[in-house]
């Protein structure tokens, strides 16, 4: 079967001797062999470039061989990008669209769904480049960011702080925020479909900013939208999702049709496991600054960590947001070294 026994039976939630074990962003700017890389070539060529985005995404695997994951290289901001808005990223730090959607006829100019498998045809590449030498030994996971995330870059324009600009369209122009939500979901999900078919074992969707919309508007500002991607998607098929600051609804994740939630570092991860249906796997969710600390004291909290998921059902062992630019090899060993060890 392998591939992690085909993603444990599709998460199917058995415990197991320990959890499977990735993280977040594997790769960057920690490991020298990927500056080596960086320093021959941008961030958005080696995204382009299905050989260049193949060798980013086995650099930690040939370093840590206990990850049991091949996490994508590339970026979320490659579905705006498809669409026709692209990306960049600003000197001083952040992201900075070409230009910002301020008009309803900007939306609707955007490029349809059907150009993305296309447009976007690099990224099947490299999923097909890494399907071949990974040989089904590790899982080979997709990702792409959600409907809301990406909207608070397209209208932004980048990089915020306060999300003004797009709160202020949610709750003034429901019609135009509609649409533009309708136009990129139709985006992720044909970007998903061709994923899975050029080998993706699961796909992770990263609400990177569901927590900065009020609370009872998560529901109709993100979470119907990731509905309608999960729904589109091949039935039992396991989508993770992440998304951060959302702790309060969890609940509702659970029945979005995703397989497993990914939980951010501030909840306790056995009480959430308790309080979340049987069937759904939780993953996560050491405090990634943990990582730039010592190994003395990552092997410490993930062994706590471990230890308060002793004997429960669907836990996949991962850091509660991506790994820090300042991550130490030695604590990144450590942790894999715990994990893979723990009985």
């Amino acid at each position: 079967m392998n591939s992690r026994e085909r993603f444990l039976a599709a998460i199917g939630c058995t415990p197991l001797d320990r959890p499977p074990l990735w993280v977040m962003r594997q790769a960057g700017r920690y490991l020298p062999e990927y500056r080596a890389l960086k320093a021959k070539s941008s961030f958005l060529e080696m995204v382009r470039t299905p050989a260049l985005a193949a060798e980013v995404t086995l650099q930690p695997l040939r370093r840590f061989p206990g990850i049991d994951a091949a996490i994508l290289f590339s970026d979320i901001l490659v579905i705006p990008e498809a669409m026709g808005q692209g990306y960049k990223f600003r000197d001083e730090g952040g992201i900075a669209m070409e230009f910002r959607l301020e008009t309803r006829a900007q939306i609707d100019a955007l490029a349809p769904a059907s150009a993305v498998p296309d447009r976007l045809s690099y990224v099947a590449d490299a999923l097909a480049l890494l399907k071949k030498e990974l040989g089904g030994q590790k899982i080979l996971l997709g990702f792409g960011g959600s409907p809301w995330t990406l909207a608070t870059y397209m209208i932004e324009g980048g990089s915020s702080e306060e999300f003004e600009r797009i709160k202020q369209l949610f709750y003034t122009d429901r019609a135009t925020f509609d649409a533009l939500l309708e136009k990129i979901t139709a985006a992720l999900i044909a970007y998903f479909q061709m994923q899975i078919r050029a080998g993706a074992e699961a796909i992770q969707i990263f609400d990177s900013w569901g927590g900065i919309i009020a609370g009872p508007d998560y529901e109709a500002a993100s979470l119907k939208w990731i509905r309608q991607i999960i729904a589109a998607l091949p039935r039992e098929f396991p989508v993770i999702l992440y998304a951060k600051g959302t702790a309060p609804h969890l609940a509702d994740q659970s029945f979005s049709g995703a397989r497993v939630l990914s939980v951010d570092w501030t909840s306790d991860l056995s009480i959430v496991r308790r309080t979340l249906p049987a069937n759904i796997a939780v993953q996560g969710n050491l405090d990634p600054v943990l990582l730039n600390t010592t190994p003395a004291i990552v092997r410490h909290e993930a062994t706590r960590l471990l230890e308060s998921m002793r004997g429960t059902a669907g836990h996949i062992f991962n850091l509660g947001h991506g790994i820090m630019p300042h991550a130490k090899i030695e604590c990144f060993q450590a942790l894999v070294d715990t994990v893979t060890t723990w009985k």
